[in-house]
């Protein structure tokens, strides 16, 4: 079996640069606006189970701001034992082989303005005895906009046409199905890529696979800026803020009843704050 250590170590290194660059244009976008928003960044180390030694962590990014009413850029990269009733439910994980690593970014954005859509996008690579990649971004407008919706999709089915064959079809109806709220029967959101188990049979494999996630992550860095700057300027009222607040609800509730990352940070000792910064600030249920 290939020793993935040093993978991951790739792995984690891609995920802090693409933070800090996503941060960097967060920030900038925040000085466009007039504000001296940043983001402030906490460390946080994985809470160990019995018999576990250095079991890794992570650094969690947040900003409010005047654009960015609360955005949260996560790194984080741990390791350890599954509990057994949770191995049972992972890929390549049972109760006789309960390890893992897993190293990944999560990023979720509520903005001030709802004509700016919400978003959220994650990759990450994990081991057990298996090894590979998942990830996407999806976007969750309150207030969609069919321009912002085809230039989201447009930039990611590119991404993923010169990856692979089918790629866009397959994560785009996978998203579709995934952020999906079936006790409201809504989507989430206008969708996006979503992909998992996108598995390393050997050092090609994940190099190719490699590839790809850092194109999404790259993609994501490139046009949901494009977004914010095209909406964050107009002017909305109280009647679409009050879509908005109650819109976030609906985020609130699949994050919290639905969402895989939570569950998985829930279940693996995660930092609480980390894993919930994909709450939104303020949120409604009417």
């Amino acid at each position: 079996m290939t020793d993935w250590t040093p993978y991951t170590q790739r792995a984690k290194t891609w995920f802090e640069a693409l933070r800090d660059g996503i941060c960097a244009e967060f920030e900038k976008i925040e000085r466009e606006a007039g504000s001296d928003a940043g983001f402030q960044y906490t460390p946080w180390t994985r809470d160990a189970v019995a018999g576990e030694a250095d079991t890794g962590g992570g650094v969690q990014g947040l900003m409010k701001g005047k654009v960015f009413e609360k955005v949260g850029v996560n790194v984080s990269t741990v390791h350890g034992v599954f509990s057994p009733q949770f191995a049972a439910s992972i890929n390549g994980a049972s109760v006789e082989n309960p390890g893992f690593t897993a190293t990944g970014i999560s990023l979720v954005a509520h903005m001030a303005n709802p004509h700016v859509p919400a978003v959220h996008m994650n990759t990450r690579f994990l081991t057990t005895t298996k090894a590979w990649f998942g990830g996407g971004a999806d976007l969750n407008p309150p207030l969609p906009y069919d321009e912002d919706t085809a230039d989201f999709h447009a930039a990611f089915k590119a991404t993923c046409d010169a990856h692979g064959e089918g790629y866009y079809e397959r994560y785009k109806a996978w998203a579709d199905d995934y952020f999906y709220i079936p006790h409201r029967k809504v989507h989430r959101g206008v969708g996006g890529i979503f992909y998992d188990h996108l598995e390393c049979a050997d050092e090609a494999a994940w190099e190719a696979n490699f590839a790809f996630t850092k194109a999404v992550g790259e993609t994501f860095l490139s046009i949901f800026p494009q977004l914010v700057r095209r909406r964050m300027g107009i002017a909305f009222d109280a009647a679409q803020k009050q879509q908005q607040l109650e819109w976030r609800g609906r985020y609130a509730e699949f994050n919290l009843v639905y969402d895989r990352g939570t569950l998985f940070g829930l279940k693996t000792g995660g930092n609480i704050d980390a894993i919930l910064m994909s709450l939104p600030p303020e949120a409604v249920w009417s």
